[in-house]
C-alpha cells in the first residue's frame, strides 16, 4: 500500500455537497474561482452538472451549469486556461433533438472567465465511437484521456489516450496492462505535463473492498506499476472520481464511504436517527479532500 501517513481525508463544501442526494466529480477552475461538479438522484438515473462560485472567501450558492439540466451529464474538467470544459453526456447529437444516445464527450467554450459558456459542441469523430466514453481530462499538449467501454474487447472499461497531432486528435487508443487490465478501470485524473496519473481500479487484490483510487508515475519506458494510495484515502466503498489541484496540493475524490452505526447501546429517538441518517459519511456519494504531502514523488 502506498499511505498517506499524517494527512486526514475530510469533507469538501458539505454544506454545499448535502444539499444533494449524491454529488461526484470535482472540477476547479485554474484561477480557483468556480468549481463543477455533478449532482445525481438517489438512484443516480438523473444528473446535472452544477457550478459554483467565489464571492472573495464566500462560495455562492449553487446553480445548474448553463449548459446542463435537461440530459444525463457527468465529470467536467477544464481545459488549463478555464476557458473550455470538457464533459460527458448522453445527449441527442442535435441541439432540438429529445432522444438521448450513448455517452460521448462534449465540450462548451467562452472568451474570457467571465463570460457565459457556449451551447454544447460534441467532440466528434476519432474520439467519440458508437460506444460509451466517459470522464475526459485533457493535458497541456491537448491529449485527451477518457474511460471507454468497449464490448469488443475482451476488458471491462479502460483508460484509453487520443493523442493532438497537427491539430487533429489521433484515433484513441487504449494505455497498456500496467494501466488496464481485465476488470474495471476508470475516471483518470492525468497531470497537465502527464507526469503522473491517478484513477480508480475495482476490485483489485491489494484493494480494500471496492473501487480504490490509484498512482502511476510516467516513466521513460511508459508508465509504472500502479500503487494502491492506501487507507488514509481510500475506504472499503468506493472512491473514485479523482481531482488534483496542484497548487493547493490538494487531492478532491468522490467516495461512498459510510460509517453509519448499525447498532447502539440505547434505543435512538426520532432526532437522534435523523442525525445519524444525516451525517457526511452516511454512503452517500459525497465529495472529500485531502492534502497530497510527496505523494507525487516517486
Amino acid at each position: 500500500m502506498f499511505g498517506f501517513s499524517q494527512q486526514t481525508t475530510e469533507p469538501f463544501l458539505a454544506n454545499i455537497v448535502k444539499q444533494f442526494p449524491n454529488v461526484r466529480d470535482t472540477a476547479i477552475s485554474p484561477n480557483g474561482n468556480e468549481i463543477l461538479f455533478s449532482a445525481q438522484s438517489v438512484m443516480g438515473n438523473t444528473s446535472a452538472i452544477i457550478t459554483v462560485t467565489k464571492n472573495g472567501n464566500t462560495w455562492n450558492p449553487p446553480q445548474v451549469a448553463s449548459f446542463s439540466g435537461q440530459f444525463f451529464d457527468i465529470e467536467p474538467f477544464f481545459s488549463t486556461d478555464g476557458l473550455t470544459l470538457y464533459f460527458a453526456s448522453n445527449r441527442p447529437l442535435e441541439p432540438t433533438g429529445k432522444t438521448v444516445k450513448d455517452f460521448d464527450i462534449w465540450y462548451v467554450k467562452r472568451s474570457s472567465m467571465d463570460d457565459t459558456w457556449s451551447e454544447p459542441i460534441n467532440m466528434g469523430s476519432p474520439i467519440n465511437t458508437k460506444n460509451d466514453e466517459f470522464y475526459p481530462c485533457i493535458t497541456n499538449n491537448r491529449n485527451l484521456y477518457f474511460t471507454m467501454d468497449n464490448p469488443q474487447t475482451n476488458t471491462k472499461d479502460d483508460i484509453y489516450i487520443s493523442e493532438y497531432r497537427n491539430g487533429n486528435y489521433s484515433p484513441p487508443k487504449p494505455l497498456d496492462d500496467s494501466i488496464n487490465s481485465n476488470g474495471y478501470e476508470f475516471n483518470a485524473f492525468i497531470a497537465s505535463d502527464e507526469l503522473f496519473m491517478v484513477y480508480t481500479c475495482y476490485n483489485r487484490e491489494d484493494g480494500l473492498g471496492s473501487g480504490n483510487l490509484y498512482i502511476s508515475y510516467k516513466t521513460d519506458t511508459g508508465w509504472s506499476q500502479v500503487k494502491n494510495l492506501g487507507n488514509s484515502v481510500n475506504s472499503d466503498k468506493m472512491d473514485y472520481c479523482p481531482f488534483i489541484d496542484t497548487k493547493s496540493n490538494t487531492l478532491y475524490f468522490t467516495s461512498k464511504r459510510d460509517h453509519s452505526k448499525t447498532n447502539f447501546e440505547n434505543p435512538q429517538s426520532i432526532e437522534e436517527l435523523l442525525k445519524e441518517f444525516d451525517k457526511y459519511d452516511n454512503g452517500s456519494s459525497r465529495l472529500y479532500q485531502v492534502e497530497l504531502g510527496n505523494f507525487l514523488k516517486k
